[in-house]
């Protein structure tokens, strides 16, 4: 079953709001950690947080492939720097977005976190995203799709950037 699917089954199944606003709190922390141990170049705390088998997903430019090029060891001159402005948690999800606005450069991360361990990244580089719930449930009690979070930062690149929606 796919990350997603694990997520609004584990949401389900959580006793109470402590429970998962707790896990939330731990799953944001994980990312956290993610981007400080990149910003000191602390390889031994990235290689501890990250998956071997990290699945990853990017959208944008090729030439914008910064955290794998940083993941990588490729960025040596590099100096591009995600520092989060605001990030979320939905359960196992972290959203994480950024802006560059000096190179017009606006990102969102969002993470999978599974017992501490980031299991998957999905990148989007100058791409609005609105993340909506997955559960065929609640969006059939209403008639629309509702967002539970929308990218709040993509208007500080100063250019018309596309949108994509992600069900978690």
């Amino acid at each position: 079953p796919s990350a997603v699917g694990i997520t609004g089954r584990y949401l389900t199944n959580l006793a109470n709001s402590d429970e998962l606003a707790e896990l939330e709190r731990k799953n944001r922390e994980v990312v956290l950690s993610l981007y400080e141990a990149l910003s000191c170049r602390d390889v031994e705390t990235v290689t501890k947080i990250l998956a071997r088998d990290l699945e990853w997903w990017f959208h944008g430019p090729p030439s914008h492939q910064f955290m794998m090029r940083l993941l990588t060891d490729q960025s040596i001159q590099s100096s591009f720097s995600f520092s989060p402005k605001s990030i979320a948690s939905f359960g196992s999800i972290v959203i994480a977005e950024g802006c560059d606005s000096e190179r017009g450069i606006y990102w969102v991360h969002a993470w999978t976190v599974t017992d501490g361990i980031i299991t998957q990244v999905r990148e989007y580089f100058n791409t609005s995203l609105t993340v909506t719930p997955s559960s065929t449930a609640e969006i059939a009690s209403v008639h629309y799709c509702p967002s539970v979070w929308e990218s709040s930062l993509s208007n500080l690149v100063g250019k018309s950037v596309p949108g994509l929606v992600l069900a978690i």
